[in-house]
Formats: C-alpha cells, sequence, structure tokens
C-alpha cells in the first residue's frame, strides 16, 4: 500500500481500532472510469482471474476485507468491503452479476472480459477459455476520499 493510501486509511479510522486486513488497487483497464462507477454506486461488483491469485502466490479476497480503490495516479477515491466472494467458471457468470460490475449489458461483459483476460493470459503464457474460473466480488461502498 503506497503511503497517500495508507494516510487515507489511517484518517478514516482516527480514534477506532482499525481492521487488519486492506489491500490497495485500482481496477486494470480503465482504473479512473471503474473508480467513477463505484464511486456513483454503479458499480457493485468485480471479477479476476482465478489463475492469476495462483501465479502470484496471492490469497484470494475474503468476506469482511477493505480494499482502497486508487486511480490512475495511484491516488485513493474509495474504500469498499467485500461482502461475497465466490469462485465461478466464465461461461457461468450470471447477467445480473455481470450488470453489478457496472459496466454495461450481459454481452458487452462478455466481450469485454474475454478480450482482457485474453491479452492478460497471453502474458503469462496461457491460453483463455470460456470455463476459467473468475474469482468474483461483490462490495459496499464504505467512503468517498475527498479532495
Amino acid at each position: 500500500m503506497n503511503q497517500a493510501a495508507q494516510i487515507y486509511w489511517d484518517e478514516f479510522w482516527k480514534d477506532e481500532e482499525k481492521p487488519e486486513n486492506v489491500s490497495a488497487w485500482m481496477f486494470g483497464v480503465s482504473p479512473d472510469e471503474l473508480a467513477q462507477l463505484v464511486i456513483d454506486g454503479k458499480k457493485t461488483a468485480t471479477c479476476s482471474g482465478h489463475v492469476f491469485y495462483e501465479l502470484d502466490n496471492e490469497p484470494l479476497p475474503k468476506v469482511g476485507e477493505y480494499s482502497i480503490i486508487l486511480n490512475s495516479k495511484e491516488q485513493p477515491v474509495a474504500m469498499i468491503k467485500i461482502v461475497e466472494v465466490s469462485i465461478v467458471p466464465m461461461n457461468e457468470v450470471t447477467e445480473e452479476f455481470a450488470v453489478a460490475e457496472g459496466e454495461g449489458p450481459y454481452e458487452y461483459w462478455k466481450s469485454a472480459h474475454e478480450e482482457f483476460f485474453t491479452s492478460e493470459l497471453q502474458t503469462v503464457g496461457l491460453e483463455f477459455s470460456e470455463d476459467m474460473l473468475l474469482v468474483c466480488e461483490r462490495f459496499t461502498l464504505i467512503d468517498v476520499k475527498r479532495s
């Protein structure tokens, strides 16, 4: 977590006991646009490829964990709390979940994610498949950072 995110985290909790689990990250393709969708309440879910957690030896997200959403300049813009995590084959993601990602109708979600995952998997020598496992997260907006 960078210094700006740490300051935001510390200032948000002030005198309260801070939760232990927090991460700071930005959305992959369009960090500013997607962060704004979270702030506007239009994006309440996100997903990532399960294989990337394995390759990076990273733990899967857990219900109750907090994340600080960063913009493209790596500055904190919002804080979310994970309320649900599931592992689902991409071709079994529901239309409702796809719409909760806030980027448009299911067909757009499917094509955009297929394009993104195809590209990301190629960088590590893997191929996309429609049944690749996704880590699907639902979250609640906790705070919007005021400038």
